[in-house]
């Protein structure tokens, strides 16, 4: 946890002793109910503290959190959402998995650490942005998940709204995913902002990467489309 407090200063992030206190008893409780749930294929605490939380908040080098609106697509665990929001309290999270198990598992979470201003939903990406007040409302949308790139860019982009971003992370090997991207982004309304490449103190050899996309103009109606559409036919 040291650790862990130590490099969040980077991202200009103070991390107190009650939220440290946070982040452990999310880690007892990930590593409790792992047991009998595929929540992670990390098992070592410290090893946890540091692909998980430390992982989830280089977002804070790239955005400022505070006060602002956030979904995570597809959390599976938490990452990067949860973390975020022990780190920015004021950080407004909404925490979407299609799988029930793992949102049970979340709402486990918060209401151990006693968290407000977030929330588990069980849901598809594609299914839950037509929930009233779900589409355009966020400010930003974020997912680690494994996807390819164009298939994340039309399940998170159309929660943004105009001006806020979608934070998707990947590796750095993603930049073939970054050009087949370029016609999907534009599709959806947005624009590439950039990207942060970092690494991790464990594995300074893997280079990871967080890709901004930002929102500049309403994603057409007609995004997303049924997920087997998008795997089969991904835009661009």
């Amino acid at each position: 946890m040291e650790q862990l407090q130590q490099s969040a200063k980077a991202f200009g992030l103070s991390l107190s002793t009650a939220q440290l206190g946070q982040f452990e008893d999310y880690w007892t409780h990930l590593s409790e109910r792992n047991q009998v749930m595929n929540l992670t294929a990390i098992k070592v605490r410290d090893e946890a503290i540091e692909k998980h939380f430390l992982d989830s908040l280089t977002l804070a080098h790239a955005a400022d959190f505070a006060g602002k609106r956030l979904i995570d697509v597809g959390t599976g665990a938490g990452f990067p959402g949860l973390p975020l929001k022990i780190a920015v309290p004021t950080l407004d999270v909404t925490l979407l998995d299609s799988l029930a198990k793992r949102v049970g598992f979340l709402e486990e979470v918060t209401e151990r650490l006693a968290l407000i201003g977030i929330r588990a939903v069980h849901g598809r990406a594609e299914e839950w942005v037509k929930t009233a007040g779900e589409r355009e409302s966020y400010d930003f949308a974020t997912s680690r998940a494994v996807a390819e790139l164009r298939i994340l860019l039309e399940l998170t982009l159309p929660y943004v709204k105009v001006g806020g971003t979608a934070l998707l992370m990947k590796t750095a090997r993603s930049e073939e995913e970054v050009q087949n991207a370029q016609s999907a982004i534009t599709a959806l309304g947005g624009s590439l902002a950039g990207y942060r490449d970092y690494t991790l103190p464990s594995e300074p050899e893997v280079v990871r990467r967080l890709i901004m996309v930002r929102k500049d103009a309403p994603t057409p109606e007609k995004y997303p489309r049924r997920f087997a559409k998008i795997q089969k036919q991904p835009l661009g």
